[in-house]
């Protein structure tokens, strides 16, 4: 049977946070229903003195965002409940359209009073610093592709292909070498492919740093138990595997029940993408709609009034 949330706190604060500004705060006191606004700076001691200023018990919420959790744990370590709320979930009305700081604020305050605020786990610094490592080999990852298809193509337009087998193995870094040694007839043209090919041996150092030290962390932390269960799986390594744990968190969030609406939480695999979502409720389901028979056409004119044809 479904309970309603009980508020324990008296004031309700919401946080409109920036990088540079906490644009707008807002404070409802449960009590007087007196609505306080500020404008703060993103100093982490700023927000938790001005929150010491209002009646207490204070409940904290801001959307999660690029400015990360610092805030809400900052705000915990005091004795300050901060939920970060996902962005995603918040309830605003369909008819509102007027979108201010200060709205934000006050539409986030009223949600986190009626406890209407779908929060986001939020990740211990040792999870935070991991995701950020799997993060930064992800990205090197891009460079690395940018950084060859850069070459290959500078090759391609003076119509120079590898055709020794499969690119980027050591025979074709070899072909490469002697590609460069052979020296081009523009100076320019030398300097140019010089540089391209320093970029793809400077990222791919940088890729195999990176991968050392997630190979070093993932042996070493609080995810070696689920990085091994996942390297049971075919194709599954360490580096995938780590990736998944850092990344998806709380992996009973795929089952079971949410805290609130009682139904089927989605299989992982669905969100994964790699197998049909047969399983989501009738819900989820997107059905496009047909456009109607008459978009893009004219009107047939109307007959005017009290006018009739005579056969």
């Amino acid at each position: 049977m479904w309970e309603a949330p009980v508020f324990i706190e008296r004031t309700s604060v919401g946080l409109d946070v920036h990088a540079r500004s906490v644009a707008a705060a807002a404070a409802i006191d449960g009590v007087t229903g007196e609505l306080v606004q500020a404008r703060l700076s993103p100093s982490h001691d700023e927000i938790r003195s001005w929150l010491r200023g209002l009646p207490g018990p204070v409940a904290v919420t801001y959307e999660a965002g690029p400015t990360g959790f610092g805030l809400s744990r900052a705000s915990s370590a005091v004795g300050i409940r901060c939920v970060v709320a996902a962005p995603s979930k918040l309830q605003r009305p369909s008819g509102d359209r007027v979108k201010t700081d200060a709205k934000d604020a006050i539409h986030l305050a009223r949600l986190r009073r009626l406890d209407e605020v779908t929060a986001v786990v939020v990740p211990t610094v040792e999870q935070e610093t991991a995701r950020d490592l799997v993060r930064a080999r992800e990205d090197c990852r891009g460079d690395l592709m940018r950084a060859r298809h850069r070459l290959s193509k500078l090759l391609l337009r003076q119509g120079i292909v590898y055709s020794g087998g499969q690119a980027w193995t050591s025979a074709h870094d070899a072909w490469l070498r002697r590609i460069g040694r052979q020296s081009f007839d523009s100076a320019p043209l030398q300097m140019t492919f010089e540089s391209d090919y320093d970029a793809v041996l400077s990222v791919q150092a940088r890729r195999c740093r990176l991968d050392a030290a997630i190979e070093q962390l993932a042996a070493d932390s609080q995810f070696i138990p689920l990085v091994r269960r996942l390297g049971c799986l075919r194709g599954v390594s360490t580096l995938t595997g780590f990736a998944l744990a850092v990344e998806i968190g709380d992996w009973h969030r795929f089952t079971g029940n949410t805290h609130r609406i009682v139904r089927r939480a989605r299989p992982l695999g669905v969100l994964l993408r790699p197998v049909p979502g047969s399983g989501l409720d009738h819900q989820d389901r997107q059905h496009p709609r047909p456009p109607p028979a008459d978009r893009g056409r004219l009107a047939p004119p109307r007959p005017l009034p009290g006018r009739q044809d005579h056969a």
